[in-house]
C-alpha cells in the first residue's frame, strides 16, 4: 500500500483533495485520522467551510450545526458552524445549542465532505447519526460549495 500523505493539506485545493480521498483506501484514510495530522486536517476542513458557504442558498437561515467526528486518538472532535445574517463562521460551541447535530466516523466524514459518499445513503445505513432538525440536515450540503468526488 502506498502512503497517503496529506501533510500539505492546507495548500491542496478542495477538488484535488476530493480526488485524493477517492483514490485512497479506507485503511489509509482511517490511519490518517488516527495519527498526528487529524487535528490539522479537520481544522483545515472546517476552517474552509465559511469560504465555501453559499449565502445565496441560505436565504434567512440562522442556525448552529454541530459535527462530531468520532474515533480520534484523543476522543471525538466536535466542530460548530454558525450561520447567521448570511455569514458562516466556525465556533468553539461554547454556549451554543445546535439546531442539528451530525455524528459520524472520520472515514465517513472524509468521504462525505469530499463528495465521495451519498449523504442519504450514509444516513440510511446508520453511518451518519442526525439529531435535531432533519429537514435542515437534508439541506446542509446545499448550503456549501463542496467538491464532487
Amino acid at each position: 500500500m502506498t502512503e497517503f500523505d496529506l501533510s500539505g493539506y492546507a495548500d491542496i485545493e478542495p477538488a484535488q483533495f476530493a480526488s485524493m480521498v477517492k483514490s485512497a483506501s479506507k485503511e489509509q484514510l482511517e490511519a490518517l485520522l488516527a495519527g498526528p495530522e487529524r487535528t490539522t486536517i479537520l481544522g483545515t476542513i472546517f476552517g474552509r467551510m465559511p469560504g465555501q458557504f453559499r449565502a445565496d442558498r441560505a436565504g434567512n437561515t440562522d442556525t448552529v450545526i454541530s459535527w462530531t467526528i468520532t474515533g480520534g486518538p484523543n476522543g471525538d472532535d466536535v466542530y460548530y458552524l454558525v450561520i447567521a445574517g448570511g455569514v458562516c463562521t466556525v465556533s468553539s460551541g461554547a454556549g451554543l445549542e445546535p439546531k442539528v447535530a451530525f455524528t459520524l466516523a472520520g472515514y465517513d466524514f472524509l468521504q462525505l465532505i469530499s463528495g465521495n459518499a451519498n449523504p442519504m445513503m450514509l444516513f440510511m445505513t446508520g453511518k451518519v447519526k442526525v439529531k435535531g432538525d432533519v429537514a435542515l440536515a437534508a439541506n446542509v450540503a446545499n448550503l456549501f460549495d463542496l467538491p464532487k468526488g
